[in-house]
């Protein structure tokens, strides 16, 4: 499926592997040791290594669709190719709000870490501002040209692991192995419990890939770069939290707020808390980096394929190639949800819309297997239907754990989206 004719192929393997990481290694990393360690204390790496097992199997069904459709958009576009409009339009929607949300709890955290340290960050004046200059340096950017979008990308990233790969590396020698015994191992119901709140730290992939139509042999390079990136991930998580552990002992439980500072700072003193808190700065301009890079190409193919009535979106600018329209519709959005609210009652319906998400991809990868979709180039999962449908029974496992409060409001939300849908014929004739 190579529909996106006006969109340009720049990015790799390298590069889409670091977008990858990118969005999922967020702030997240900086506060996760300490939030594990408090459930399962010394045991904590039973809760990776069960999530590692989770989360692999809804990475195999991104690999595979990923690989068999290929144009732009990404999960929206799995769910729609194998199941139509209607639950395109509800998976673009759903997709789009919940990053929305994200982004601007996001930028809000950038302006309250260093307002926390400069008073000047607090006033609301300064705040928009700065919260201007973010969309817009980033929206400009990516209007640009992906290959300058992608290369910022790396940039951050690395920016963002160097620090954490420093800590790990110059930290190793200082674990101490008597806190790294397990005296009591936990249960399996304890196990289950921390791995669902660790699964929600691994999400990202499914809005990286939002960029699959300007990506170089995607049917090679899309499956290759999950499983890199994924593995990176897997292990940086996994070093992270044996390095906190290992040398900040059962205290770690008390440094909720900033496990990995308080790692550094035990190491270097004022100068590692500072450098570690700079690179949780960094980790989340990362995040917000690649989160205006993806995102808009999912409002971009879903105005391409009617399944949003605003045509504009799907334009594309004569000289940089890119959804121009659709990136600046999206940073403008996203800086007036972060500017003026509404991103707090996004919010409440992200992680269910993201786990309805991964459900639809897993299924589609089901009926693109009876509907004998892709080529001899396609990356194909070893076992049949067995993966994809493990993969379901995870995701409806783990949507059965969400907050009733956050269930409720996604019942509400695609009520509402469902009674759109079906006015949208009205508008499509009028516009």
């Amino acid at each position: 499926m190579e529909g996106n004719l006006n969109l340009n192929r720049e990015i790799g393997v390298f590069g889409l592997s670091a977008h990858i990481v990118n969005m999922v290694v967020g702030s997240g990393i900086f506060v996760l040791p300490a939030i594990v360690f408090t459930g399962l204390g010394p045991s904590s790496i039973f809760a990776y290594l069960l999530c590692a097992i989770l989360v692999a199997m809804v990475m195999l069904c991104f690999a595979e669709a990923g690989s068999t459709v290929t144009d732009s958009g990404g999960a929206y576009l799995y769910v729609r190719t194998a199941f139509g409009p209607y639950f395109g339009f509800l998976t673009a929607i759903l997709f789009v709000m919940s990053t929305v949300a994200a982004d601007a709890a996001v930028a809000n955290a950038i302006i309250d870490v260093l307002g926390a340290k400069f008073s000047v960050f607090r006033e609301q004046t300064v705040r928009l501002s700065l919260f201007f200059i973010l969309f817009a340096f980033f929206g400009c950017i990516n209007v640009k040209g992906i290959k300058q979008g992608i290369v910022v990308v790396q940039l951050v990233t690395m920016a963002k692991l160097v620090p954490l790969i420093l800590l790990i590396s110059l930290s190793w020698s200082k674990v101490g192995l008597s806190n790294l015994e397990i005296t009591l191992p936990p249960s399996i119901g304890e196990i289950a419990e921390m791995s669902l709140v660790l699964f929600f730290a691994f999400q990202g992939t499914e809005s990286a890939l939002s960029i699959s139509g300007e990506v170089r042999d995607p049917q090679r390079t899309i499956p290759k770069s999950i499983f890199i990136s994924t593995l990176v991930i897997f292990l940086l998580y996994i070093l992270v939290q044996t390095v906190a552990q290992g040398v900040l002992g059962t205290t770690l439980a008390s440094y909720r707020a900033n496990p990995l500072g308080a790692v550094a700072s035990r190491m270097f003193g004022d100068f590692g808390f500072i450098a570690m808190t700079l690179a949780a700065l960094v980790s989340m301009l990362g995040y917000l980096g690649s989160s205006i890079l993806s995102m808009p190409r999912v409002l971009f193919q879903a105005a391409k394929d009617n399944v949003l009535p605003l045509a504009y979106l799907a334009m594309i600018h004569p000289r940089f190639h890119t959804p121009f329209v659709s990136i600046l519709c999206y940073v403008t959005l996203a800086f007036i949800c972060t500017s003026f609210g509404g991103f707090q009652q996004l919010a409440i319906i992200s992680s269910a819309s993201i786990l309805l998400i991964y459900l639809g991809v897993s299924l589609a990868v089901v009926k693109f297997r009876m509907q004998d979709r892709g080529n001899g180039n396609s990356f194909r999962i070893p076992g049949g239907y067995l993966v994809p449908v493990i993969s379901s029974l995870i995701v409806f496992y783990v949507l059965t754990n969400v907050a009733w409060n956050e269930l409720e409001f996604i019942v509400l939300a695609l009520a509402i989206l469902t009674t759109l849908y079906f006015f949208k014929g009205y508008w499509n004739k009028g516009y």
